[in-house]
């Protein structure tokens, strides 16, 4: 595959994951669309170490370390997502507006 084609699924996984943030009202649907996204920020940036310096393990690392990051925020955000469901029981964005008092 040639680096266009990796962008273009970077550029895919992006959008999806912009449309579904911005649609959703669910909360885990919106964490869901936000991981869409920051995968195809991955994808985009493995592609170019790929096709600039694939002899470095450089890129390789900056990879591992982003998606052990994500994978952190993620867990991290569904436990808060999860502990105020159970606290009040909140699932939707706009039930969440009484949160802030």
């Amino acid at each position: 595959m040639s680096l266009s084609d990796y962008l273009l699924l970077a550029a895919a996984l992006f959008s999806i994951g912009l449309y579904g943030a911005l649609s959703q009202q669910s909360i885990v649907m919106i964490m869901m669309g936000l991981e869409l996204m920051v995968n195809g920020i991955i994808v985009g940036g493995a592609a170019f170490w790929y096709h600039t310096a694939p002899d470095r393990p450089d890129g390789q690392v900056v990879v591992v370390l982003a998606i052990t990051a994500m994978a952190i925020e993620m867990a991290a955000g569904f436990a808060v997502t999860t502990a105020v469901f159970r606290a009040r029981d909140v699932d939707m964005t706009d039930m969440a507006a009484d949160l802030k008092d």
